[in-house]
C-alpha cells in the first residue's frame, strides 16, 4: 500500500492527531528537501508530511529545492500526493477562505526553478496536458463538497515568481487572460511528481482578490495571515475526511507517467545519471 504524502502551505507546520512514527532526514541526488520529512499513521493510512518553506517558514518560494522535495517522497514510498496552497483570486466567486480544486497551471517564473529530474544525459517528455490526477482531484472535490465546504472544481493556477505580491497591472493581465488564481509554488511541484510518477493534487486555500479588485484595499500580508489562520482550520478538517477515502491501488495513468516518455536509448544513458535515477527510471532503464 503506497503511502499518501502530504506538502504543507503557509501556515500549515505540522497534521494534527498524526501518531508520529520516525521523522526523517533524508539525502538525495539534488540536495536536501525544506526540512525533515514526518511519517506517521492517520486515520487508518500512513503519512509522509512535508512543510514547504520549512517548520519556521524559513524557505523563499524561489529557493525551494522542488526535485529534492519531490524526489524524498518518492523515496519514502509516496504514491499519492496533496499540495495545500495559498493562493489569491481573480474571481470574485472564489472568495476569500473558498477551496478551489486546481486543474491547470500556467508558469509566469523565470524559468530558474529545476523543474525536471531529466538532463546529463537522458531525454524524457511526459504527457502535461493534464496536470493534475483526475482520480485524487476528484475525491479532494468530492469529500470537501460533501463536508458542506466553500469548494470549486477546477481552475487555473497562474505560477508567478514572487516573492513580491502581484502589481495591480499585473494581476489585472492575468484576470483578462482568464486565469482563476495565483501562487508562488506549485507548478514546479506538478511537474516533478508527474516524472516521479505519483498522484498530484494541488488543494488552493483563497486568502485575497490579488490587486485586481477595486472595491478592496491592496493585499496586506495581515489580511492574507487572517486568512490563512481560518483556512488552516479547513486544511486539517478535509485531511481527516479526505485520507480514509483515498484507495489502497491506483489505477490512473499516473503510475506509469513514464512508460512513454523516456526518448533516449537505455545504453545511451550514462551510467551516472542511470544511478542518480534509478529511484524514479529504474523500472523503465536498466
Amino acid at each position: 500500500m503506497g503511502r499518501i504524502g502530504v506538502i504543507g502551505g503557509s501556515g500549515l507546520y505540522h497534521i494534527d492527531e498524526l501518531e508520529i512514527i520516525a521523522k526523517k532526514d533524508v539525502t538525495t541526488p539534488y540536495g536536501g528537501p525544506s526540512d525533515r520529512l514526518t511519517i506517521g499513521r492517520y486515520k487508518g493510512r500512513e503519512i509522509v508530511f512535508l512543510p514547504r518553506h520549512g517548520a519556521g517558514h524559513t524557505i523563499l518560494p524561489g529557493e525551494l529545492n522542488f526535485r529534492a522535495n519531490i524526489y524524498a517522497m518518492k523515496k519514502l514510498g509516496v504514491e499519492w500526493l496533496i499540495s495545500l496552497s495559498a493562493c489569491g483570486s481573480f474571481r470574485e466567486e472564489l472568495k476569500p477562505r473558498d477551496i478551489v480544486i486546481v486543474d491547470q497551471f500556467f508558469d509566469r517564473t523565470n524559468q530558474a526553478r529545476k523543474t525536471t529530474f531529466f538532463g546529463d544525459g537522458i531525454v524524457a517528455h511526459i504527457s502535461f496536458s493534464h496536470p493534475v490526477c483526475p482520480s485524487l482531484s476528484e475525491i479532494l472535490y468530492k469529500t470537501a463538497l460533501g463536508a458542506g465546504m466553500p469548494v470549486h472544481r477546477g481552475g487555473t493556477y497562474v505560477n508567478m515568481e514572487g516573492p513580491a505580491f502581484s502589481t495591480k497591472a499585473e494581476s489585472c493581465v492575468y484576470k483578462s487572460w482568464g486565469m482563476d488564481v495565483i501562487g508562488m509554488t506549485n507548478m514546479a511541484e506538478a511537474r516533478l511528481a508527474r516524472e516521479a510518477e505519483i498522484c498530484y493534487s494541488t488543494v488552493a486555500f483563497v486568502t485575497d482578490y490579488d490587486a485586481w479588485h477595486e472595491s478592496k484595499v491592496p493585499v496586506t500580508l495581515e489580511m492574507i495571515i487572517e486568512n490563512l489562520n481560518k483556512n488552516v482550520e479547513n486544511a486539517r478538517a478535509l485531511l481527516k475526511l479526505v485520507v480514509p477515502a483515498i484507495p489502497e491501488k491506483r489505477t490512473c495513468e499516473c503510475r506509469e507517467a513514464l512508460r512513454y516518455a523516456i526518448l533516449t536509448k537505455p545504453d545511451a544513458v550514462p551510467a551516472k545519471t542511470k544511478k542518480k535515477l534509478k529511484l524514479i527510471i529504474g523500472k523503465y532503464v536498466q
